[in-house]
C-alpha cells in the first residue's frame, strides 16, 4: 500500500493512499477515523481494484485545516475530489461507510461526472444524528439532542477503548455473535474487530468530537438527482443508523438496490466478502453502458 500528501482546495494537506491494485478504480470514503482494516476483502491488493482513499481532516496523517470551521461535510467531498485528481481518477465508484456516505452523495450531487456509482454501507445521506439510536426505540424527535449529549462524552470514552480491545481476546467469538445476533458468520477474521478498534483508539478525541459535530450539522440530502446506478447496505442492528431512512432513500431512486444484513454498524467486518460481492454487482451494472440496472430490490440475510 502506497501513501501521498494531497492539497485539498483549501490548500489543507491531505494524506492519501492506495491499495496498488489493478482494476476499476473505487474511492474508498471510509467511516470518521476508520483505518484502512475496517474492509479486509475491499483493500487487498489482489481484491481486483485500484482502491483509494484518504484520512479525514486533522485524523491519522491529514493536516487539521487553518479554519477550524472547514471540517463540514463539504468540506470532505473537496478533499475526496483532490484525491481522484492526485491519482489521476477521472471518475470511480464510491465506497462509503457511516459518514462516508454522506460524503459520496455529496460528491455524486455536485460532480456527477466524477461518480460511476455508489455502494452505501451504514450510512444514511445526510440527517445522520436524526437515524441514531432506533433500535433502541428512541423517538425521532429526540434522536438529535441525545446524539448531541452524547457526543460531549467521546473525550472520556475514547481513551478507554486500548484497554477495552485489549480485554476482548477471549471474549471475541461471543461479543461477535451477540453483536450480529448470532447470525454474521462470513468468514469474517474474529480479531479484525478488535485490531480496528485499537487502531481507531489512537485519536485526538477532542478534535474527533469537533468532526462528530460537523456531520451533525449536515442536512438530509435529497439524492433524487442522483442518476448512476447505487445499492445501499443496511445492518439490522445498527444503533446509529435507522433501516427505515436507507429504505426510503432507496425509494427515491429507481434503480437503486437495498439489502439488509444481520449485523451492526461493523458490517464491513462483519461481511467482507459480501461488501466485495455488492461492489462487483454494482461495478458490474456500471459498466454496461446506456443499460439501467434492474428495479430496486429488498434482500434480508
Amino acid at each position: 500500500m502506497s501513501s501521498r500528501e494531497v492539497r485539498s482546495a483549501d490548500g489543507t494537506s491531505i494524506r492519501a493512499w492506495c491499495n496498488d491494485g489493478d482494476g476499476t478504480p473505487v474511492l474508498l470514503c471510509n467511516g470518521l477515523g476508520a483505518p484502512a482494516a475496517a474492509w479486509p476483502r475491499l483493500v487487498a491488493r489482489g481484491s481486483g481494484y485500484r482502491v483509494i482513499s484518504w484520512d479525514y481532516r486533522g485524523l491519522g496523517g491529514s493536516q487539521r485545516p487553518a479554519d477550524r470551521e472547514r471540517v463540514q461535510v463539504e468540506d470532505h467531498a473537496a478533499d475526496a475530489r483532490a484525491v481522484l485528481d492526485a491519482f489521476g481518477v477521472r471518475a470511480a465508484t464510491l465506497v462509503g461507510w457511516s459518514l462516508g456516505v454522506n460524503v459520496a452523495f455529496e460528491l455524486a450531487l455536485q460532480d456527477p461526472a466524477r461518480v460511476a456509482g455508489v455502494l452505501a454501507v451504514a450510512g444514511v445521506p445526510g440527517g445522520s444524528f436524526s437515524s441514531l439510536f432506533a433500535p433502541l426505540g428512541v423517538p425521532r424527535p429526540l434522536r438529535t439532542r441525545i446524539g448531541h449529549l452524547s457526543s460531549w462524552w467521546l473525550p472520556v470514552i475514547g481513551p478507554l477503548l486500548p484497554p477495552v480491545a485489549a480485554g476482548l481476546t477471549a471474549w471475541e467469538d461471543a461479543l461477535w455473535l451477540a453483536a450480529s445476533g448470532g447470525a454474521a458468520r462470513e468468514g469474517a477474521p474474529l480479531g479484525a474487530l478488535t485490531a480496528v478498534l485499537r487502531e481507531f483508539a489512537d485519536h485526538d478525541w477532542r478534535w474527533y468530537r469537533r468532526l462528530v459535530a460537523a456531520v451533525a450539522a449536515h442536512a438530509p440530502l435529497d439524492v433524487s438527482a442522483v442518476r448512476c446506478p447505487v445499492t445501499f447496505l443496511a445492518g439490522r442492528y445498527d444503533l446509529f443508523v435507522d433501516t427505515a431512512d436507507l429504505r426510503r432513500a432507496a425509494r427515491t431512486l429507481p434503480a437503486a438496490r437495498y439489502r439488509e444484513l444481520a449485523g451492526t454498524h461493523f458490517l464491513p467486518l462483519h461481511y467482507p466478502q459480501v461488501m466485495l460481492a455488492e461492489l462487483r454487482h454494482l461495478t458490474g451494472a456500471t459498466s454496461v453502458a446506456g443499460v439501467t440496472p434492474s428495479p430496486a430490490t429488498v434482500r434480508r440475510g
